[in-house]
C-alpha cells in the first residue's frame, strides 16, 4: 500500500490553488479540488504505473481522499484494471456510486464499470438493476438506467424499458437527462424500436427531445 502514497505526493505537488477554486466553481462547490487538469493528472498517473503496477487495493485509499482530482485517479486506476475484476466486485463498485456522488463520476462507473461487470455477467443484471432502480438513491436509480449504455445489439431491451418507465414521471433532472441519454445510444442500434417506445410512453420533454437527437440527425 506505500506505493500509492508516492502517487499522492505526485500530485499533491502540483497543486494549484487558483485552478483549483475554478474547477470547484464548475462543479457547484460540491467538491474541493487540487486544481490539476486532466491531461496533467493522466500523464502523472500514466507516469507512475510505469514503475508500479496498479492495485485493486488503491481504490478505496484514493476515493476517501477529500479533494475531486483523487476520485478522478481511482477512476483512471480502475478502467487500467477493470478486466482484472470479477462480479463480486460490484459491490465497490456501487460503494463508489453511493460515496461522493455527481454525474463526473457516476456516470463513468454506471456504464464503464458496472456496466461491464454486467455484461460479463448478464444473469445478474435483473438482481443489480432491480435493487438500483427501486433504492431511494437517485445515483443508483440512474445507474440502473445507464448501465447498458454501451451495450448495442446486447441491450435487454424490455430491462431497459422497465427501468425507464419506473422513473418516466421523475422531476429529476439527472433522471430525465439519463433516459433521453439512454433511449438516444439505443437508438443507433435499434431506431425503430426508440421511437415507437418514445411515441407511445409518457416521458418528460427533456427526456423526448434527447432520446431523438440521433434519430433526428439520422
Amino acid at each position: 500500500m506505500d506505493n500509492i502514497h508516492v502517487l499522492i505526493e505526485h500530485l499533491e505537488a502540483r497543486k494549484d490553488l487558483h485552478t483549483a477554486k475554478a474547477m470547484s466553481a464548475y462543479m457547484r462547490d460540491q467538491f474541493s479540488f487540487l486544481g490539476i487538469k486532466s491531461p496533467t493528472r493522466r500523464e502523472i498517473v500514466r507516469e507512475f504505473l510505469k514503475h508500479y503496477p496498479a492495485k485493486k487495493e488503491w481504490l478505496s485509499v484514493l476515493w476517501d481522499l477529500p479533494e475531486r482530482e483523487y476520485q478522478y485517479t481511482a477512476l483512471d486506476i480502475l478502467l487500467k484494471i477493470r478486466k482484472t475484476l470479477e462480479p463480486e466486485d460490484l459491490p465497490l463498485i456501487e460503494s463508489f456510486i453511493l460515496s461522493r456522488s455527481w454525474w463526473d463520476t457516476v456516470d463513468l462507473l454506471a456504464s464503464n464499470a458496472a456496466g461491464y461487470l454486467l455484461h460479463r455477467a448478464p444473469d445478474l443484471q435483473s438482481n443489480y438493476g432491480e435493487k438500483w432502480i427501486h433504492s431511494e438513491n437517485m445515483w443508483l436509480n440512474r445507474t440502473a438506467i445507464l448501465f447498458q449504455l454501451h451495450y448495442k445489439q446486447d441491450t435487454d431491451e424490455a430491462l431497459l424499458y422497465h427501468y425507464i418507465r419506473a422513473h418516466a414521471d421523475s422531476s429529476e433532472f439527472f433522471l430525465q437527462k439519463a433516459i433521453g441519454w439512454a433511449l438516444r445510444e439505443y437508438s443507433k442500434t435499434n431506431p425503430v424500436s426508440v421511437k415507437a417506445f418514445i411515441e407511445k410512453e409518457n416521458l418528460k420533454p427533456l427526456s423526448k427531445r434527447e432520446g431523438l437527437k440521433w434519430i433526428g440527425k439520422s
